[in-house]
């Protein structure tokens, strides 16, 4: 058999670890978005990439809502560590199936609706695109429950595409949204769970402080649990 070579050899490394820890897949998720809107993937690992260095340095991290976890070793990068947590079976399945040991990653089956994270508190949590499939009526047992699974110096961020954006969003990607909000109403509902909150305006891979009715997806960073809250 002919050994196989590249042209350059600094990009033997490239073949060597095919070799040794085969092809990296896409998971159950990203998949369908590498298939069907390829363009995609590049607003989610930039939701990731701001998440990583907001929660950089910090020790244990948990992520809620975390799908197939493809763009988590973003996050892992890091943190000490992260816990993932789905109330889909099917993609923490997924996730165990694809574990390889440099990228260990925990995951767990959770319902956020039923109770706090179940494993204890954690330094930071976030949670990308999970708050706007939550009807109205359950939001606060989601940000209650992710709350009291903070500790007390804890950061937690949220993501979700603003309503503004729904409007121009495909069939596939505004499917289940029952809660998206404007960047303010947002802002609004998390004070009633933390001492400060900051929100930021995305528009396709970019975060930033522009305008927030013209972004079309909006990201809540908060900081200090309020340990009152019923």
């Amino acid at each position: 058999m002919m050994k196989e070579e590249t042209k350059e050899p600094q990009y033997q490394t490239c073949v060597e670890i095919k070799n040794k820890v085969g092809l990296q897949s896409l998971g159950l998720m990203t998949n369908q978005v590498y298939y069907d809107d390829p363009r995609r993937l590049t607003f989610l690992l930039s939701r990731y990439k701001f998440v990583s260095k907001i929660m950089s340095g910090k020790d244990q991290v948990a992520e809620l809502g975390c799908g197939d976890a493809f763009g988590t070793r973003v996050v892992q990068q890091e943190v000490g560590s992260v816990t993932a947590y789905d109330f889909d079976p099917v993609f923490v399945e997924d996730i165990k199936q694809r574990q390889v040991s440099k990228w260990a990653l925990e995951a767990h089956v959770h319902n956020i609706l039923d109770g706090p994270l179940p494993r204890g508190r954690y330094n930071g949590v976030y949670s990308l695109d999970v708050m706007e499939h939550i009807i109205p009526e359950q939001e606060h047992l989601y940000l209650q429950h992710i709350a009291q699974s903070l500790e007390d110096d804890g950061v937690f961020v949220v993501g979700m595409p603003s309503i503004e954006s729904q409007e121009y969003a495909s069939p596939p990607s505004k499917a289940g949204h029952v809660n998206c909000k404007t960047g303010k109403d947002l802002k609004k509902v998390l004070e009633k769970y933390y001492e400060n909150v900051f929100i930021f305006s995305m528009n396709d891979e970019v975060v930033h402080t522009g305008f927030l009715p013209m972004a079309h997806y909006i990201i809540g960073l908060c900081c200090g649990p309020k340990r009152d809250k019923k």
